[in-house]
């Protein structure tokens, strides 16, 4: 049996939030026509950076997360502003965040941060060679402090649960990958 899709009939914007909108759709099933509301998070694209020095280090960031209330250990990530490439917004948010740049980047792969809800994609890149190369330039609500992790770490870092972000363990799978597909 394959699951019936849904048409959307109609949306209307229930609040603007700034970095996303939360929409009602009302939807009709396709077999039998039955409606009903949905409620969408309508949100730009993300990127998050893996970004490895020289030196087979990780760039970790820390930061205080609103949501669970608490700090968090990640990796470099946000949104791409409008018309900005996933690239272009890696590199950008990458030297923001914690003044490191990188000449050698790779796309690991792309995934949904929560289908149920959110329309958007967040691109996990991977960043070769950085090297500190600036200041960073935090938004205006931003606090972060930045530390290296050698890359053996991470995965220790992931078991015991002091890295726990999902989005941040997708790339870490995506990497992975990656070190599977190219060993050096």
């Amino acid at each position: 049996m394959t699951p019936d899709r849904w048409k959307r009939i109609e949306s209307e914007i229930l609040a603007d939030c700034r970095v996303f909108r939360v929409r009602r759709d009302r939807a009709a099933r396709e077999h039998d026509r039955k409606e009903g509301d949905f409620f969408v998070i309508d949100s730009p694209d993300w990127i998050n950076v893996i970004a490895v020095t020289p030196d087979n280090e990780i760039v970790i960031i820390e930061q205080f997360r609103h949501g669970a209330e608490e700090m968090h250990l990640e990796i470099p990530g946000g949104l791409i502003d409008d018309g900005e490439e996933p690239l272009e917004a890696a590199r950008r948010e990458l030297a923001e965040e914690t003044g490191y740049t990188s000449s050698d980047w790779h796309l690991l792969g792309c995934s949904r941060p929560n289908p149920a809800i959110q329309n958007n994609t967040i691109y996990h890149f991977l960043a070769v060679d950085c090297v500190n190369s600036g200041e960073v330039k935090f938004d205006a609500n931003e606090s972060i402090a930045t530390t290296l992790v050698p890359a053996n770490m991470a995965e220790e870092m992931i078991k015991t649960g002091k890295v726990n972000h999902s989005l941040v363990l997708a790339a870490f799978q995506l990497y992975s990958y990656h070190k599977r597909r190219n060993p050096e």
